[in-house]
């Protein structure tokens, strides 16, 4: 074989190399997001106290469909999460096509470290989770494996199997404008036993986006169906129809 010929093998034998590398690199991506919040809401409530909260996370996911991720946010602390500051939210999944239809199924666990204050149990709340997208509609059920978020814990009162809806639509509007709402039921298995006004709760939330070259700028009017059903540090309603402001980034 003659030196051109050697040449022409190399560059092809290279060329293919670059091209399944590229076509290995494409079946993972690594996404980042972070945000500043007027407030922290989750659920519908408060976990700030009604304070701002600075939030980020990042995904790793497949092109398989399964992926992992973490996200985190500042909280109020105090009594309300055992002597904690941090909530650190760690998951994992796998999302799939069932015709026009995206199902996502998975699991999430909320750990908020330190959170044993006065020698309790450090607070903490695994669920699994199942939910589908449809064009503008979406929708997701969480089974919750633990107590709810620590309640019941040290008093013998077993409020596992606690579970959550989410229903949601997200409508884009075009030049950078959208607009999105969502109802959510919380179920809470023997709430009243530990101390809660009702077993179950309704949160709500409207609101409107503004893409401005990537940074998203946010207004979202949030609330609850019961009075005092969850409290601050401060014993005011968590719940209290409120609006949220946020600026948040994708990267």
């Amino acid at each position: 074989m003659n030196k051109n010929a050697l040449l022409a093998a190399a560059l092809s034998l290279g060329t293919v190399t670059v091209a399944l590398a590229d076509q290995a690199k494409s079946d993972w991506t690594l996404t980042g997001n972070a945000g500043l919040f007027s407030d922290y809401r989750f659920r519908g409530f408060t976990q700030t106290g009604f304070k701002p909260a600075l939030q980020g996370g990042f995904d790793v996911a497949h092109a398989s469909g399964f992926y992992l991720g973490n996200w985190n946010s500042n909280v109020e602390g105090g009594n309300l999460f055992r002597g904690a500051s941090l909530e650190m939210d760690f998951y994992g999944g796998y999302k799939y096509a069932l015709g026009p239809v995206t199902m996502d199924a998975g699991l999430l666990h909320y750990a908020y470290p330190s959170s044993n204050k006065k020698g309790q149990k450090e607070l903490k709340q695994t669920e699994i989770y199942l939910g589908a997208a449809y064009d503008i509609f979406t929708a997701k059920f969480s089974y919750g494996l633990t107590n709810f978020f620590g309640a019941g814990d040290g008093t013998g009162t077993n409020t596992k199997g606690n579970y959550y809806l989410d229903l949601g639509v997200a409508k884009d509007l075009g030049n950078g404008w959208g607009v999105n709402a969502h109802y959510g039921y919380q179920y809470v298995k023997n709430g009243k036993d530990v101390g809660l006004v009702a077993d179950n709760v309704s949160d709500y939330r409207i609101g409107a986006t503004k893409d401005l070259s990537g940074w998203v700028v946010g207004a979202s009017l949030v609330g609850t169906s019961k009075k005092d059903f969850a409290l601050t540090n401060a014993n005011k309603d968590a719940g209290k129809t409120g609006l949220v402001l946020s600026l948040s980034r994708t990267f």
